[in-house]
């Protein structure tokens, strides 16, 4: 697929056959299976000020928190005892020195003999190289759009450029590496969306997420329209044909939009969910966006039969299959 079949199947009207093409492309590619991972928010700290993001250091409405390592760690031992496949453990930028986080993936991998991804921004490479040796495996960087000047606008004092460049750094230390980016941002074209969709090929990246942006009040586009679950489906579709080998995520956002949106993106082509197990005092606070759905392992369950898929999970009530 080249820049002109992929802006073909952003534009055409016949979504249904672009969803379904998706869908065969998912079954070819990644079978049945969708794979949960159990998301910890362990930080809102956040040292910079993306115009869209609630988390940003000059939001002072906001009540900033960060886990003890403890906290994490029994987050983590719930999660995988409830039958995730992997930990996803994220923060705002710069919230945490980079021993304590070493030490914490050291004691979930060692520990609890289960993969761990980590989403904490921009770091220095010795940073990265430091954590890949704890044992992080998987980096989610999302580069939240291929628009170099829309980049600019929407992150001020950093460039396209200085994210793509982290995202190569990871690369070559080995991790499996993953990127997103919103749809629907104020000021995005259809030929970006078409760009993030070659970038995050280019890129050679195991997981791409997809989210729809949701206005946050406390930041400068507090008011702006958002994006829509119709879009973002069919971005999701065109990625899964771009991108046949990736792993996908049906994203939190999209459940925010409407709450059947998670089994909507695994039909779509996503194979992965990302339920919280961020402790419940502290869910509210991580506020990238206004609404955020509490997508817990049992809405990750009714997704998953919803769209007629498989997981290994367990009931958190029950204790059963």
């Amino acid at each position: 697929m080249d820049r002109a079949d992929i802006l073909h199947l952003l534009n055409t009207p016949d979504g249904e056959s672009v969803r379904a093409a998706a869908g065969r492309e998912l079954m070819r590619a990644k079978g049945t299976r969708v794979h949960v991972r159990g998301l910890i928010e362990f930080s809102n700290v956040c040292r910079r000020n993306c115009r869209y993001c609630g988390l940003r250091a000059q939001n002072r409405a906001l009540a900033r928190y960060t886990l003890t390592q403890a906290e994490v760690l029994e987050a983590a031992a719930r999660a995988v005892a409830l039958g995730v496949d992997s930990i996803v453990l994220q923060s705002g930028e710069g919230a945490t020195d980079a021993a304590w986080l070493a030490e914490v993936v050291r004691e979930i991998v060692t520990g609890l003999s289960v993969p761990v991804a980590l989403c904490v921004g921009e770091r220095p490479e010795r940073d990265y190289a430091l954590w890949r040796e704890a044992g992080a495996t998987r980096y989610l960087l999302k580069h939240e759009t291929a628009d170099a000047a829309l980049y600019a606008r929407l992150h001020p004092g950093h460039t396209l450029a200085e994210r793509v460049g982290c995202l190569r750094v990871l690369k070559s230390l080995g991790y499996a590496t993953g990127t997103g980016f919103m749809t629907g941002l104020p000021g995005q074209t259809v030929e970006s969306l078409a760009d993030d969709i070659l970038l995050a090929r280019e890129l050679g990246v195991a997981m791409c997420g997809a989210g729809p942006f949701i206005p946050q009040a406390q930041t400068p586009l507090g008011e702006a329209p958002g994006g829509t679950a119709a879009q973002n489906l069919r971005v999701l579709s065109v990625l899964r044909l771009a991108l046949p080998d990736a792993d996908l995520p049906a994203t939190t956002a999209l459940a925010s939009l409407s709450p059947g949106g998670q089994a909507e993106g695994l039909r779509a082509g996503a194979n992965v969910l990302m339920p919280s197990f961020t402790p419940e005092a502290r869910r509210a606070d991580y506020r990238i966006y206004d609404h955020k759905a509490p997508v817990s392992l049992a809405d990750a369950a009714s997704a998953i039969a919803c769209a007629g898929r498989t997981a290994r999970i367990l009931d958190p009530v029950r204790g059963g299959a």
